[in-house]
């Protein structure tokens, strides 16, 4: 994974928040798209529709599950950014136009993830946006990013997570968690309640109010 925009990101101040708004949304995409363009010789036309559709769902759909993330924030940052990539996902807001290699380019040193970002380009930008908003929230609050699994620099992992995803976007979140390092919950990924994370920080917690009892 290409975390580069990452340190772009990180210098929003509390970046987790401002993120839920449609302006600073749009704007961190914008940017995003630009950083991907500018190292890998892509050029892409973005359906501003289509990207707010993304982005009314997510919150709508985010904010149903809102409370799980006094549970197990870490855990809820990473499921949310899930949720944002499924949308993302499903509205294809982006379209790679010119795709071939530019000249006035420097050639990428990640000979591999070029090889990804030209088998899907716009799979690429979704993903890449989403990991390195987790990866950025994840320092401001604490202190460290998460650890990016090699699966994600894998082009066969990534034939099967766009062949799945064009079958069923909420599998996005559960490649998202594989590419973190999770396991990934493939019954229902796009439920904060059933990760296995969140199971553990209930379980946690009830065991607490028992011993409080007690």
């Amino acid at each position: 994974m290409d975390l580069r925009f990452k340190d772009e990101l990180a210098l929003m101040p509390d970046l987790g928040h401002q993120l839920r708004r449609l302006r600073w949304f749009r704007a961190t995409f914008r940017a995003s798209v630009r950083s991907v363009e500018a190292t890998y010789g892509l050029r892409f036309e973005i359906d501003e529709t289509r990207l707010t559709r993304a982005f009314l769902d997510w919150i709508e759909i985010m904010d149903a599950q809102k409370r799980f993330a006094e549970v197990n924030r870490a855990d809820f940052i990473i499921f949310a950014a899930g949720l944002v990539l499924r949308e993302l996902i499903r509205q294809d807001p982006a379209k790679a136009v010119g795709t071939g290699p530019r000249p006035d380019l420097p050639p990428t040193d990640d000979a591999g993830m070029t090889e990804i970002v030209q088998f899907w380009p716009e799979g690429f930008l979704y993903t890449n946006y989403c990991v390195s908003a987790i990866a950025a929230v994840h320092e401001q609050e604490f202190g460290h990013a998460p650890t990016i699994d090699q699966c994600a620099d894998d082009l066969r992992t990534w034939w099967s997570y766009r062949e799945n995803v064009t079958e069923m976007p909420a599998y996005a979140v559960a490649f998202l968690d594989r590419f973190l390092g999770a396991e990934p919950n493939w019954i229902v990924p796009d439920s904060a309640q059933s990760r296995q994370a969140m199971q553990a920080a209930l379980e946690t917690t009830d065991k607490r109010k028992i011993g409080h009892r007690a």
